[in-house]
């Protein structure tokens, strides 16, 4: 039998330092040196609690929906790179909502969205877009918020 989670949220690997990503390639578990020596042991990091919920959506929304459908997760992920190469057009920006709300939805640890914005990420670069998303997240009296930027 398992043990109890000692957080509702969970405990995870840390794939995602600082919770951001620009590649899926900077994506990748981090080791954690255990001590000076260069010969000493490494351990890997892990998240928790409400950065463990944050990695969970940020991996979510990155990756494509289906992708892991041969380990048994066909509905995880979204629909966002969908949008890859598309220009930022009101149509895009409600296409982009309903991505992330539909994925958000699979999320068992998330109760309801309290806010979600999307808007151009710079009038420069009309292939990209900002995500901004607070969730009510079960067990959780404040907000978790998170920030994704996306580009073409």
């Amino acid at each position: 039998m398992a043990a109890p989670l000692r957080d509702p949220l969970g405990r995870d690997l840390m794939v995602a330092p600082f919770l951001s990503a620009t590649t899926w390639d900077a994506l990748d578990l981090t080791p954690t040196p255990q001590g000076a020596d260069l010969a000493a042991k490494v351990d890997l990091q892990a998240v928790e609690g409400v950065d463990a919920l944050r990695q969970a959506l940020l991996l979510r929304l990155l990756t494509p929906l289906g992708s892991l459908a041969a380990l048994g997760h066909p509905d995880y992920g979204s629909r966002l790179h969908e949008l890859v190469g598309t220009e930022f057009t009101d149509a895009a920006r409600l296409r982009a909502r309903a991505f992330v709300l539909q994925a958000i939805a699979q999320e068992r640890r998330v109760e309801r969205v309290l806010a979600l914005t999307v808007e151009k990420q710079e009038p420069s670069r009309p292939d990209s877009l900002r995500l901004s998303l607070a969730v009510q997240a079960s067990g959780l009296a404040d907000p978790v918020a998170l920030g994704l930027e996306v580009a073409g």
